[in-house]
């Protein structure tokens, strides 16, 4: 299971980076250990299409599924004109860079939105355990809500929960997080909406940070913190759950606490980034908002770093 922090996927390591930059210690007193990725020789998902089924937990307003129905729309969509690029797609395309064993095909291919379920009777209560977003899933295929994985997987199972829910561990040591089921080999993953929880950790850069320099937040390109910080750690676990479903992948590090393609590059969004700054980033003219990457419908959002199998970097958009 891979779990990541919004701001930076190693929150501790930034914030001890930062009080290192805060006291003028010498920076040679750190050595920075290389980042590589190693692949595992597991299987990652199919080059088929991959499909994205969403289970809708709590209240959504039509807007804020609108957005993120836009950005998983995006994942495959290629934009036409300079002015749509970079897109979300440039953005995934890095991920056809993660190649399989032999037995598992070559380059991965594009995501796209599945089917959808929406549960707004909150049907397990407002205070999940980690066992209940298992359960979520389970229960969706089960009933045939969402379509029962194919015998070669190709389909992530995404859980995204309201701002009035609580997920276990949530807030304490991730923002969301991708597991598999047991058994069925069944990649999901979890994100939930930060906003009334812990904008500083998992809606960072769109809020001031819990912790290091506070810096004034960007804002957000779609107008909601809470969202536009839950697309950020879509686009997080999503990356991690196609190139490392089962563990056994591309990660570095503990295979129960893995760096994976982007919480391997905490915080960063643009050139020159660093802890606490999240890189220059593209700015529109109209409404001042910060993205990095246009969309289906004439969205704008704000994608993480991935890393860059090919360069063996962490790569942005911009």
């Amino acid at each position: 299971m891979s779990a990541l922090w919004h701001f930076g996927g190693r929150l501790l390591v930034l914030v001890f980076a930062i009080g290192l930059c805060g006291t003028g210690a010498d920076a040679a007193l750190v050595k920075e250990q290389p980042l590589v990725l190693t692949y595992h020789n597991g299987p990652l998902l199919s080059t088929k299409p991959i499909d994205v089924h969403v289970i809708w937990y709590g209240k959504f307003s039509p807007v804020q599924r609108s957005i993120v129905v836009d950005y998983l729309q995006s994942l495959g969509a290629k934009l036409q004109g300079k002015d749509k690029q970079p897109s979300v797609s440039t953005w995934w395309k890095t991920i056809e860079k993660y190649k399989g064993a032999a037995s598992n095909g070559a380059a991965l291919s594009i995501a796209r939105l599945g089917k959808q379920k929406m549960d707004e009777s909150y049907s397990l209560g407002k205070l999940l355990k980690r066992k209940d977003i298992v359960a979520l899933v389970e229960s969706a295929v089960k009933s045939r809500a969402l379509p029962p994985p194919p015998s070669h997987t190709n389909a992530v199972y995404l859980v995204l929960t309201s701002d009035d829910v609580a997920v276990e561990r949530f807030c304490v040591s991730s923002c969301g997080y991708h597991d598999h089921i047991l058994g069925s080999s069944l990649p999901y993953a979890w994100v939930g909406n930060p906003v009334s929880q812990c904008p500083g950790q998992c809606a960072w850069p769109f809020h001031q940070p819990l912790y290091g320099p506070q810096t004034p937040p960007l804002l957000s390109p779609n107008a909601d913190v809470g969202i536009d910080g839950m697309i950020i750690n879509i686009a997080s676990v999503l990356a991690g759950a196609v190139t490392n479903p089962f563990n056994t992948g591309y990660f570095q590090g503990n295979a129960g606490a893995p760096l994976e393609a982007v919480s391997a590059c905490p915080g960063m969004y643009g050139k020159g980034a660093y802890p606490g700054f999240p890189g220059e980033v593209l700015v529109d003219r109209t409404t001042g908002a910060s993205y990095n990457a246009h969309g289906v419908n004439g969205r704008q959002f704000l994608l993480p770093a991935m890393w860059d199998p090919a360069t063996k970097s962490c790569r942005t958009l911009v």
